[in-house]
């Protein structure tokens, strides 16, 4: 087998040169960059499991279930969780999120209708697939908010039935946010006593809390459960996330496992016990402070982003304080020299921790050049 002088196998080698590349050149996808957590490596050697319940020990001791329960409590606090009302853990992403919430929508309303909008991710209608969900699509704004007369009076034909709202905090190719305090006034209004919502808040939940005005998106506002990513804003070569949820509802579906000494009341049973190191090692370094600099410095970088794009007479828009600037779809060619996610006639950049300013120069030139030619 040929060898590098790194040591790695060619086909090893050659996939980290190519990967550090890719690395170098995406701006189209919202996954932070610059993280480095070898400071780790020593973990790589032992089995980290977090098998069952995060909050209950466990015969199988090899895990990192201590640090896990630090991390969602974090998140908790900063999604403004009752203090004695919130469960959570560490999950393989924003997807596996946005099952449980709608696992356990299911279970509290077994005859509710799904309602959620034409730009939610894709993911969703496989998420409700595999659930044997009933559901309604919802069209949305132009910005990617849902359409909440649309949503009104969607509801309003099917009042006896309990909804249960998936609700967008940052849409995929527009980073549109649905107010959830405003759908919860909205079932206020038609008296719907029984209903859940959940907030997929993949990208934003690490962001949002900083921003002003605060988009309202959390518990405080009304969510039943959270899903967040933790390899998009905060940064992870592992892709991983955190789900929250009232601690009541949780309890209608936790189940003792004998062989275990635990609950069950995860999606899967054995759990990756190596990502809740990399997010508590972020949050200690970073901190809410941290996360408000990371925050306040994407933002600036997204108004310059526009800024030029407007300034080279390209019709660029992002939404209120969005990380994503939109505008019209370019040539494959970029799409895949930039990685720029591109649909319904549009293009993005999202811009994420770790992208310099100058390879954003770059590609605004390339797209400049581009149109030109045209």
């Amino acid at each position: 087998m040929d060898r590098d002088t790194r040591g790695l196998p060619r086909e090893l080698d050659e996939l980290l040169d190519a990967a550090t590349q890719a690395r170098n050149d995406y701006l189209g996808y919202p996954v932070a960059k610059d993280f480095d957590y070898r400071e780790l490596a020593d973990f790589l050697a032992i089995p980290l499991n977090n098998l069952g319940d995060p909050f209950q020990d466990s015969t199988w001791r090899v895990d990192s279930r201590a640090l896990e329960r630090e991390v969602v409590r974090f998140f908790a606090q900063l999604t403004r969780a009752e203090d004695d009302d919130w469960w959570g853990y560490v999950t393989n992403g924003g997807s596996e999120g946005n099952l449980y919430g709608l696992y356990l929508a299911r279970e509290l309303y077994p005859s509710g209708i799904v309602y959620f909008s034409e730009e939610t991710h894709y993911s969703v209608s496989k998420n409700l697939h595999l659930l044997n969900m009933r559901h309604i699509m919802i069209r949305a704004q132009e910005s990617g908010e849902i359409d909440y007369d649309d949503l009104y009076e969607t509801l309003k034909i099917h009042r006896d039935v309990p909804p249960i709202i998936f609700a967008n905090i940052g849409t995929t190719m527009t980073e549109g946010k649905d107010d959830i305090a405003r759908i919860r006034e909205m079932l206020r209004k038609l008296a719907i006593h029984n209903a859940y919502i959940h907030s997929d808040a993949a990208l934003c939940g690490p962001v949002a809390p900083f921003l002003e005005p605060r988009p309202p998106f959390d518990f405080a506002d009304g969510a039943d459960s959270i899903s967040m990513s933790g390899h998009k804003f905060i940064g992870s070569p592992i892709p991983c996330g955190v789900v929250l949820a009232k601690k009541q509802h949780v309890e209608r579906i936790a189940r003792s496992i004998a062989y275990i000494g635990c609950l069950d009341t995860t999606i899967t049973g054995s759990r990756n016990g190596l990502t809740p190191l990399i997010l508590w090692r972020a949050i200690r370094k970073l901190g809410e402070e941290g996360l408000r600099r990371r925050a306040q410095q994407s933002v600036a970088l997204a108004e310059y982003a526009e800024s030029e794009l407007r300034r080279h007479g390209i019709p660029a828009w992002r939404n209120p304080n969005a990380l994503t600037v939109v505008f019209p779809a370019v040539p494959e060619t970029l799409r895949r020299k930039w990685q720029l996610a591109t649909a319904k006639g549009q293009s993005h950049i999202i811009t994420m921790p770790g992208i310099a300013r100058d390879t954003l120069d770059e590609c605004i030139a390339d797209i400049v050049r581009c149109r030109g030619n045209a």
